[in-house]
């Protein structure tokens, strides 16, 4: 179901307003750490249903004067060959990816900084790839004693060994690919050499999950608690807060444990810490712009299950461990919910019960569920989209909307030119074939113009579905879970 219930425009509103107080706080510069996704934030958009992806770029753009972005890398990502799962492509080509958009955008891109360099094949290769693009890159380094060693780490052996990144703005985004790819160290080194040159700059975090104004118990802090499952971040009271102001405050393990040390370095560096809590550091208003709690609620209900799901295929691939798995129904469980919950399971594996063949069902965003099966012709994802399109369109299911005739020499120029072992059309080939039709046929133009109406369609396959499948969905803006077979 598809109920609104985050108010956008107040957020964005509300969120560059608190960042414009806090650069006032520090005076000439601030150093905004960002966390999670930059413009494209799906988990956000799924669990606080009315946030659009991009909000993050928007509230940048109402600041775009006054603003530049400094993109980190970690040296050991690109030796690792790290890449991101929702995106398919690895840390090196997302931020190739990421330059482009934010110069897309009309947002200023200062410069990339590569954390724990060390020289590397790959990584000076890459590094020079960037400054055949026109890119400034500077490099740091690995600190011994880092986090620990404050009196180190905030020396001329620790920060003052990094390369200074000069910065014209008064607002600096430090963003990255992923986690741990060393923006909050990016962001104090750069501090410790504003502050020998006499600027005075500082530090702040925006990180949209956990709220920290929502429960700890709150199913959206959940469903964060589930989308970091693999990386073992555990959302927590925040203990510095509770004791500097008497209130709750939610934050997660890492934050509060390296808060201390946080603290340390920014008296070592500008002799006070502006800050009595990790909570202290955030500027994130989300919580504040929540209109409809009941549906957050069942929007991050149903995250969950999606990424217990996700769970169980990454683990069947051997891209996780068991535990990531375990901790997921450990959430399950505390939220009350199961995979029943999940309205498009129950009718997907009664079809596929029937049929004896792979099958999938799609929850319409008016609560309807419609199936598609395994065929000659078609996939079940393939199936189970055109019957959702003849629904949302008021099309008799008796009707065809593409002939045998057009699909059968599709299977044979799949099966006999292009090396295909499946003559069963995909998800992507059947919409193509339906848009060709739509050219002649009344009803095939009716069904095509249904798309845009599968937007926030939750589907599920008694199957892990192809990279074909799986994208188109996505591409849709639809929500897929799978069950762990092949």
């Amino acid at each position: 179901m598809n109920t609104i219930g985050f108010d956008n425009k107040q957020y964005l509103s509300l969120q560059s307003e608190k960042i414009s107080e806090r650069i006032q706080a520090f005076g000439d510069k601030l150093y905004l750490e960002f966390g999670g996704k930059l413009f494209d934030d799906y988990h956000a958009s799924r669990v606080l249903p009315g946030f659009e992806p991009d909000s993050k770029i928007k509230m940048l753009l109402k600041l775009k004067d006054v603003a530049e972005i400094l993109v980190v890398i970690s040296a050991n990502d690109i030796i690792k060959n790290k890449y991101r799962s929702d995106l398919g492509i690895t840390y090196d080509a997302d931020v190739i990816r990421l330059l482009d958009i934010f110069q897309a955008k009309g947002l200023y891109v200062g410069s990339v900084v590569m954390t724990m360099y060390s020289p590397q094949p790959a990584v000076d290769g890459f590094i020079k790839r960037l400054e055949n693009l026109g890119v400034k890159v500077y490099k740091h380094y690995a600190i011994d004693g880092y986090p620990s060693d404050v009196q180190k780490i905030v020396s001329e052996e620790g920060y003052g060994k990094n390369e200074y990144v000069p910065t014209t703005r008064k607002l600096v985004v430090v963003t990255a690919p992923g986690p741990g790819s060393g923006k909050m160290a990016t962001c104090l080194s750069q501090l410790y050499h504003e502050n020998l040159r006499g600027v005075k700059a500082g530090y702040a975090k925006f990180e949209t999950f956990p709220i920290w104004n929502l429960p700890l118990s709150h199913p959206v802090n959940l469903a964060y608690e589930a989308a970091t499952a693999d990386l073992n971040d555990v959302n927590m009271i925040d203990p510095y807060h509770l004791e500097a102001y008497g209130k709750l405050a939610v934050n997660y393990n890492r934050d509060v444990e390296i808060f201390p040390v946080v603290s340390a370095m920014l008296k070592q560096i500008l002799g006070y810490s502006p800050y009595k809590s990790p909570t202290d550091m955030g500027v994130n208003m989300a919580g504040f712009c929540i209109v409809d709690d009941e549906a957050c609620k069942c929007a991050s209900e149903n995250e969950i299950v999606r990424r217990y799901y996700s769970a169980l295929c990454d683990a069947r691939k051997g891209r996780i461990s068991k535990d990531v798995v375990a901790k997921l129904e450990l959430l399950m469980s505390k939220s009350g919910i199961s995979t029943e919950s999940r309205k498009a399971v129950a009718p997907a594996l009664a079809k596929a019960e029937t049929t004896g063949a792979p099958a999938v069902a799609i929850e319409l965003n008016d609560g309807s569920i419609i199936t598609g099966k395994t065929s000659d012709l078609l996939g079940a994802s393939a199936a189970a989209i055109l019957n959702a399109l003849k629904k949302l369109g008021n099309i008799d299911d008796s009707i065809e909307l593409i002939s045998p005739t057009i699909i059968e020499p599709i299977q044979r120029l799949k099966v006999n030119h292009m090396g295909a072992n499946n003559p069963r059309l995909h998800t992507d080939e059947i919409l193509m074939a339906l848009s060709i039709c739509a050219v002649t046929d009344p009803m095939a133009k009716l069904a095509i113009s249904q798309i845009d109406k599968l937007k926030n369609c939750e589907v599920h396959s008694t199957v892990m579905l192809s990279h074909i499948d799986e994208r188109t969905f996505k591409s849709l803006g639809m929500h897929v879970t799978c069950e762990p077979k092949r």
